[in-house]
């Protein structure tokens, strides 16, 4: 426990943040809200997005005019150009004053196409950082679903130890009264030996999950964590069918909306390097004024007040050659979209196929939870009719024994089915637009 601790410590010596209250056991919910806050995959994309945020600022203010203020002092020595435009010889000292401001007018359009692209790429992160919410989403509902199982494994085991015991202490009964041998006796106390250890292995499995969850959680300390068990009403869920779930998650999908919002960026691109071929105009201006040290018979402000002057000028710049640079720009900015329009197709094909898995394996848990639940159901009666013969003397402690290892394992199968069809069925419901919440 102390060695825990002092890990713990050093962890949250390396980087603090919040701590979880681990003194309740924890829902779906909130370790879903958790996981949005603290896991550093969500916290990576919310970063990219604040920085696409800040580009978009930028492109948007680009239109405005640059402003920018200059002072300077110059001192000559010996000969020089004086204040008369004569040059002389002696010492002098030139202060100036200056303001400026430029601005284009007009570039081809590039400005507006910067700052369209800026913001289709903010866009863009922010359905970048929805997909990693959803994948932290699926993943901790998986890891959750887990622990259940294990949960419910766990105490398969236990109820199974328990009726071992009952037997052992039967047989020990019985066999104080000479009607048990002693092998039957040996015989139970290693079937209960066995349950004692399917009950290690359930809690061992049981704990793995659990460090898994508060893995994916981020948890700088993990002991004493433990989730709700919710009490679940299972029903025939409608799944519909695979083409009609694909079709409302093209226009619901973080990672299919990412990409369409990149492909018209992608044709934002083109013009912005086609704007190239177009002449640009810029505007500019400025106010300046100066003065020189040897004017004798005029004062400082004196000076700056008779050499005060200003500007206005517009330029214009033709491109007619620059080594074919625009042109190859331009045909790599269509080729980078002809690589968007691709990626948007496989990314189109990745979700129909992972929406087809999910309706496969929801159909598929569907089917076994309901055989599972009949073999469950049978396999109990047998087992209860199988007891009832053998504290009667009718069956031997073997056909007991094999008819307990098979409610065992439909028990485990049954609870297996439970939790997948609820998983699964869950998942299509999450393509949909549903919730993971159960």
């Amino acid at each position: 426990m102390m060695k825990t601790l002092i890990i713990a410590l050093a962890l949250l010596g390396q980087e603090s943040g919040p701590l979880p209250d681990l003194s309740h056991p924890w829902t779906l919910r909130e370790c879903t809200d958790w996981a949005m806050e603290n896991n550093l995959t969500v916290a990576q994309q919310r970063n990219t997005l604040e920085s696409r945020e800040v580009d978009k600022n930028t492109a948007t203010w680009a239109w405005l005019p640059s402003v920018n203020a200059s002072a300077g002092e110059n001192l000559n020595f010996g000969r020089g150009l004086g204040g008369n435009n004569t040059y002389e010889r002696g010492n002098s000292s030139t202060t100036s004053f200056g303001l400026n401001a430029g601005m284009t007018l007009f570039d081809g359009l590039a400005t507006p196409n910067r700052a369209a692209l800026a913001r289709l790429n903010l866009e863009a992160a922010t359905e970048d950082l929805n997909k990693a919410q959803d994948d932290v989403r699926v993943n901790v509902a998986k890891a959750y679903v887990q622990i259940l199982y294990n949960y419910e494994i766990l105490d398969v085991a236990r109820e199974q130890f328990d009726i071992d015991s009952l037997q052992v202490v039967r047989l020990e009964g019985l066999f104080d009264n000479g009607k048990a041998s002693a092998a039957d006796v040996s015989q139970q106390k290693a079937s209960m030996a066995q349950s004692r250890l399917s009950i290690v292995q359930a809690q061992n499995n049981l704990r793995a999950s659990l460090l898994d969850l508060a893995q994916l959680l981020e948890f700088p300390y993990w002991e004493g964590f433990s989730i709700v068990r919710p009490h679940l009403e299972m029903e025939d869920v409608a799944i519909g069918n695979p083409d009609d779930i694909y079709a409302d998650a093209l226009g619901i999908r973080p990672s299919i909306r990412a990409e369409e919002l990149r492909l018209k960026g992608s044709e934002r691109s083109i013009r912005i390097a086609q704007a190239q071929y177009y002449p640009s105009l810029s505007l500019s201006g400025g106010v300046n004024t100066n003065y020189y040290s040897s004017f004798a018979d005029q004062n400082f402000w004196q000076q700056m007040s008779n050499n005060f002057g200003n500007f206005v000028g517009l330029s214009l710049s033709i491109p007619i050659f620059n080594r074919f640079s625009t042109r190859n720009q331009v045909r790599t900015a269509h080729l980078n979209k002809q690589a968007q329009e691709i990626k948007l197709r496989l990314v189109k094909q990745t979700l129909y196929k992972e929406i087809q898995q999910a309706w496969n394996g929801a159909v598929a848990a569907r089917a076994k939870w309901e055989s599972s639940q009949q073999a469950e159901s049978a396999a109990r009666d047998a087992f209860e009719l199988q007891l009832a013969k053998y504290e009667n003397g009718k069956a031997t402690l073997t056909e007991f024994n094999e008819s307990r290892n098979r409610l065992v394992k439909a028990q485990s199968d049954a609870v297996q089915a439970t939790y997948e069809y609820l998983f699964q069925t869950s998942l299509v419901e999450f393509y949909r637009g549903g919730a993971l919440d159960f």
